[in-house]
């Protein structure tokens, strides 16, 4: 059977990649070692690159494995990067290894979430996070940026439910943009509508929507840092996509608090 290709699709897909990522042909041609004059061809329909190049052009632009293998099936290869579920068996040691770094981080929450932002994973710490968000948020499968911002989740506990709204939505908004994903898109326009509008004018000592989470928890003020980490050198399409988020106490009350809590896995 041979496969029929059509220059323009792949061609498209490629100029649609360098324009998300603002880049000029000359720097997408110097980034990944041709000329323009090449790429120019290649955007034009005119020329089909090789496998290789397809690869090398995917990488300069930073494009995601998912869309990558997009990318080489519109251009007529087979895809380069494996697409299974973190359940295959192959995946048995990076799951362990997972499970792992989130045991690790106790008595502190982490989770791991997928591109779309939907739990994949968390440590027991994270029950005692969302204790009290409405049981049909927490139902399988859960996506964390709706039970920290929906009103029936943690949004009513969020003392600076604003700030850090805003700080929740522009980040998947920058996800959205810098990889091309429609269903991100759908849930901020979501997230939106549960956050007050974003400020008209910058109060005295404002330091921007980056702070710390500052939630209530019973009686006690909960004050916490994020770090958000990604694995950049995986080749394996969905653990590429995965994000780990790890809170971590910014006072003294909040760890203690940490330290007393205790709950079944999420």
């Amino acid at each position: 059977m041979v496969t029929v290709v059509e220059p323009a699709g792949f061609a498209q897909a490629l100029r649609e990649w360098r324009e998300r990522r603002r880049v000029s042909q000359l720097e997408l041609a110097l980034r990944a070692g041709t000329t323009q004059r090449h790429v120019s061809f290649i955007e034009r329909g005119r020329s089909l690159p090789g496998r290789g190049m397809v690869v090398r052009l995917a990488e300069a632009l930073d494009v995601p494995l998912r869309e990558r293998n997009a990318l080489l099936r519109a251009a007529g290869f087979a895809p380069a990067y494996r697409e299974t579920t973190l359940e295959d068996p192959s995946l048995d040691p990076v799951r362990g290894a997972l499970e792992h770094v989130l045991d690790g981080h106790l008595p502190y929450p982490a989770v791991l979430t997928d591109r779309h932002a939907q739990l994949v994973a968390a440590n027991r710490a994270v029950d005692a996070l969302l204790a009290g968000a409405a049981p049909w948020l927490l139902e399988t499968p859960v996506n964390l940026a709706r039970v920290l911002l929906h009103p029936e989740g943690m949004a009513p506990r969020i003392r600076n439910l604003t700030e850090w709204g805003w700080h929740v939505i522009d980040g998947l908004a920058r996800k959205a943009e810098r990889d091309g994903n429609r269903v991100l898109e759908t849930l901020i326009a979501e997230l939106r509508d549960y956050i007050p509008g974003r400020p008209g004018h910058v109060p005295p000592g404002h330091l921007g929507f980056a702070v710390p989470l500052r939630v209530r928890a019973g009686e006690h003020e909960l004050e916490l840092l994020t770090t958000l980490a990604h694995f950049a050198t995986a080749i394996e399409v969905e653990v590429s996509e995965l994000t780990l988020e790890a809170f971590l106490p910014a006072d003294a009350a909040t760890s203690a608090y940490f330290a007393r809590a205790r709950g079944p896995v999420l």
